[in-house]
């Protein structure tokens, strides 16, 4: 079982409800070490003392407040929780808000909250209490020795606290270079939007989490196991020298790419083609042969002539003829096709020149 980070209780008005908080979030990122290129060794930290240059351990570490240089006061776990015992015992709603009122750039970090001994059934009354209003609780809490705006958020059966920024910690955008709607180069025609709102349609679909995944650090972790595999547990792998990054450029024609992008994707709803502003391809052209190809091809129609019309017709007419004339119950006739093939041969052969001699 998940142990618990803080206890307290949950408090508006004259409810008091006792919770434990628990972490909501894991953090799956890649734990690397940092090593010595010269041996692998690995690379360690020293909390040590600047003025006498040797190492301090925990037991001796203590928290204080500078207030003059180098002047501190020294506070204690103790001394910060007797500054204010009911704001670090407490979560104090201040309020109820709609909750599309509460930006989701002011959501920080969540945590489970779950309730304590005997809270079960004053915790259900304010979870379906938020769930029948549609709002969510805004509130104040002290989480180690940090003060946060907190939000009061029913997801489920468990109502989740997650901290909220306050507005100073929020940078403006005025330094940055964002387009107004009314600016001639953000202007939007009313073909790119629809493409643009069919493309969005084909891509919608239902919220499924589990089908996302780190793939950078699963990928990061199959390397590793490769690697392992082929033990190479010590080998750096240098940069290619011949890689280069990809060129950046410019988006010029955003009609293509949406289309592009609609070919690859398939939107649910077609976009109609209001416009006849594409021009059909133009017509493949006939390919010409070369002069390097079989002398025995037949030429395309409009280039023949009549005299190898006439040849062609009259050997492919001759064999037929010829082959009626001869007896049928004679063995000898067997061999006569062949020697008919042989003159057949000597015709095209004899027409091949004459083609030739018509190109030139």
């Amino acid at each position: 079982m998940a142990r618990s980070l803080w206890k307290g209780a949950i408090s508006f008005g004259l409810v008091h409800i006792p919770v434990e908080m628990y972490p909501a979030v894991g953090s799956k990122s890649l734990d690397l070490s940092m090593l010595d290129r010269r041996d692998f060794a690995p690379i360690g930290f020293k909390r040590y003392n600047k003025e006498t240059g040797k190492e301090v351990g925990w037991d001796d570490i203590v928290k204080g407040y500078e207030y003059e240089s180098g002047e501190y006061v020294v506070l204690s776990d103790e001394d910060l929780r007797r500054a204010n015992p009911e704001s670090t015992q407490t979560i104090d709603i201040l309020a109820f808000v709609d909750a599309e009122d509460v930006p989701l750039l002011y959501y920080d970090h969540p945590y489970y909250l779950a309730p304590g001994k005997g809270g079960d059934k004053v915790y259900a009354l304010l979870r379906e209490t938020l769930k029948e209003v549609g709002k969510i609780g805004i509130a104040n809490v002290v989480i180690r020795v940090k003060q946060h705006l907190a939000a009061l958020v029913c997801i489920g059966d468990t109502i989740v606290l997650n901290t909220l920024r306050y507005p100073d910690e929020i940078r403006e955008t005025d330094d940055l270079k964002i387009p107004s709607p009314k600016a001639k180069a953000a202007v939007i025609s009313a073909k790119e939007l629809k493409m643009a709102m069919a493309l969005v349609e084909g891509m919608s679909e239902d919220w499924k989490p589990n089908q996302y995944h780190d793939t950078y650090r699963e990928d990061v972790l199959a390397l590793v196991k490769k690697k392992i595999k082929a033990k190479q547990t010590k080998t750096i792998t240098m940069p290619d020298p011949e890689e280069k990054p990809a060129k950046k450029t410019n988006v010029i024609d955003l009609v293509s790419l949406l289309q592009a992008s609609l070919g690859k994707k398939p939107g649910k709803a077609a976009v109609p083609d209001d416009d006849d502003d594409d021009e059909p391809p133009p017509p493949k052209r006939a390919r010409k042969p070369s002069d390097d190809e079989d002398e025995d091809q037949a030429p395309p129609p409009r280039r023949k002539t009549a005299a190898g019309a006439r040849e062609q017709v009259a050997a492919s007419t001759d064999k037929p003829k010829r082959a009626a004339t001869k007896p049928a119950a004679k063995p000898a006739a067997k061999k006569a096709p062949a020697k008919k093939t042989v003159a057949a041969k000597k015709t095209s052969a004899a027409a091949a020149p004459a083609r030739r001699k018509k190109a030139a």
